[in-house]
């Protein structure tokens, strides 16, 4: 839906209201924060960086006081934690804002307490499976919340676990590919389920719908598919061309849902920065495969075309924006 806000904008833009009436229709759609806005979004930002705090500052606490601190006295200190924020969840009530804030500290002193458990009875662990195994313990409470900042947190542990893996083990199955390529084909194939399984739970639970959160997951897989036609360019294989029809199509599917569907101008700017980003790097490396990378007028023409790319699709932006206003 169209914002009142942006609404009074494009009015004004129009030329619908004059500029020394400006003031009096941001007034009278009421879109002006009023004190206890202000109250209300102070409570909410005090509230989560004090829920923050609260979980980094025990784990500073232990790491500075190693040396001093017992066995049990570092494993009470962080299981206290958690057991007192999962009783503040219960007692506090599901639905209310502090209940989700205690969750996600408890979730959090997990993280924490499964590192504590292996830098203290040195298990060998890899490093990737904290992360793993962090992500699986605190899914019942990420079920349980239907809170959507845990389910992001969810999302970036995996993410997380999937990059340490490969960066542990190398390779896995697929033997064409780098162990860095195989990294970014499975963290983009997650992120891409993950986006896919958001959106249309979105449709049915309304705690997910915060569209902040679904465009972090989206900028986890685009950024993941962008790098790897990138790389296909630069590296010339017919072993990793599979990337650039994979691409292609990511990129026609984000137009169609984006644009037609869920309408997200967000979405397609980022769309447009990653296009700019391959069409670049391909035309680059067609100046290099030329044999013109000292040559100046090269570079310029490079220059000329990010200009003219940024500017369509800037031009191309606002005229969707004017699209959904009218």
């Amino acid at each position: 839906m169209t914002s009142k806000r942006s609404l009074v904008i494009h009015w004004a833009e129009q030329g619908n209201i004059p500029g020394q009436e400006l003031l009096k229709a941001v007034a009278a759609v009421d879109i002006l924060p009023r004190a206890g806005d202000w109250r209300r979004f102070l409570d909410k930002l005090f509230l989560w960086l004090g829920a923050l705090a609260l979980a980094f500052a025990t784990l500073f606490f232990v790491a500075y006081n190693w040396d001093n601190l017992g066995r049990f006295a570092k494993f009470g200190a962080v299981q206290g934690l958690i057991v007192f924020s999962v009783a503040a969840y219960w007692r506090l009530g599901a639905e209310k804002l502090t209940a989700k804030a205690s969750l996600l500290v408890a979730s959090i002193l997990l993280g924490v307490l499964l590192a504590l458990y292996g830098q203290t009875y040195q298990t060998g662990a890899d490093p990737w499976q904290l992360f793993f195994y962090w992500a699986l313990l605190i899914l019942p409470w990420a079920l349980v919340g239907r809170f959507a900042s845990l389910w992001l947190v969810w999302v970036m542990l995996i993410n997380v676990s999937i990059y340490l893996y490969f960066s542990t083990f190398g390779s896995w199955f697929w033997r064409l590919f780098s162990p860095v390529e195989q990294m970014f084909w499975v963290g983009f194939v997650f992120n891409a389920v993950a986006l896919v399984g958001w959106e249309l739970l979105a449709t049915r639970l309304s705690w997910l719908n915060e569209r902040w959160a679904v465009r972090i997951v989206a900028l986890l897989g685009g950024s993941a598919i962008t790098w790897l036609a990138v790389f296909t360019i630069i590296s010339r294989r017919e072993a990793h061309i599979a990337s650039i029809p994979v691409y292609a199509l990511s990129m026609l599917l984000l137009y169609y849902f984006y644009r037609r569907k869920i309408p997200d101008l967000f979405m397609l700017a980022a769309g447009c920065l990653s296009g700019i980003v391959v069409v670049t790097t391909l035309f680059g490396m067609m100046m290099l495969s030329g044999g013109g990378h000292s040559s100046s007028q090269g570079f310029l023409l490079l220059a000329l075309i990010v200009i003219a790319m940024g500017a369509g699709s800037a031009y191309w932006l606002r005229s969707v924006q004017r699209e959904r206003l009218s």
